[in-house]
């Protein structure tokens, strides 16, 4: 006997959509095109649209407004910076799934405040890891990797994307504290634009981590650029995690 498949209704199709666009595309206070619009946009009717935007205010990503409309409020990811947060990790315990993706890699000089605290000669190459995090397929956060290559032998030949931190627990054994934070503001660059999808001197986040081994011996620096509107953090001086 043949079974039917259940399909999901069409409402909740289009929140996903919505839900979607409003992540990428929106800054809070924007708002987003009238019902009607929506509905001869999708093809559907102005019930279909207004039962998909109640999912968006369920979800505490916009609220109406009589006489204004729809309007998108602060929806930026919390990021607790504590002694062993992960990105990916972190995320996924919000409910969000986030992608990692691998720019470039390989040995290069570092800046001279990364090489001194490496203890590193001036012109002396540490391995540098670029990636990119997206989250609904929206790019969230650029990450630099600064590792001590001699504590990631064969590093090249093993990391193609994902979790950096997986790796280096899973192959080398290593599980990585912070040491050090620097919070600062900055301005998007063009390749930050081109990556990040932000319009050129953007506000942005930069957070640098000394992140050390159970030893305390440096292992990675990590920099961290973020759009603001995308992503904001908290640092959590309460965790009872154990760190070196």
């Amino acid at each position: 006997m043949s079974r039917q498949l259940t399909r999901s209704p069409r409402y909740l199709a289009l929140a996903d959509t919505l839900a979607r666009e409003v992540r990428a595309d929106y800054r809070p206070g924007e708002l987003l095109p009238a019902e009607a619009l929506l509905a001869k946009r999708f093809g559907v009717n102005r019930h279909t649209i207004r039962r998909a935007l109640d999912e968006l205010v369920a979800a505490g990503m916009v609220t109406r407004h009589q006489g204004r409309g729809t309007l998108v409020v602060d929806r930026r990811l919390d990021y607790a910076v504590t002694a062993s947060s992960k990105v990916t990790q972190n995320l996924a315990e919000l409910g969000i799934a986030a992608q990692a993706r691998c720019l470039e890699q390989g040995l290069r000089e570092p800046p001279e405040a990364i090489a001194q605290r490496f203890g590193r000669r001036p012109g002396e190459p540490l391995l540098c890891v670029d990636t990119l995090r997206h989250v609904d397929d929206a790019p969230v956060l650029l990450l630099r990797h600064w590792f001590d290559e001699h504590r990631v032998p064969g590093w090249l030949d093993r990391y193609r994307g994902g979790s950096t931190r997986a790796l280096l627990n899973q192959h080398y054994g290593l599980r990585l504290y912070r040491r050090r934070v620097r919070i600062e503001a900055g301005s998007a660059n063009r390749d930050d634009t081109r990556l990040l999808q932000c319009p050129l001197n953007a506000p942005l986040l930069q957070l640098t981590s000394d992140n050390v081994d159970a030893a305390g011996s440096l292992v990675e620096i990590s920099v961290g650029r973020a759009r603001t509107d995308r992503l904001a953090y908290h640092v959590d001086f309460h965790s009872n995690e154990d760190a070196p």
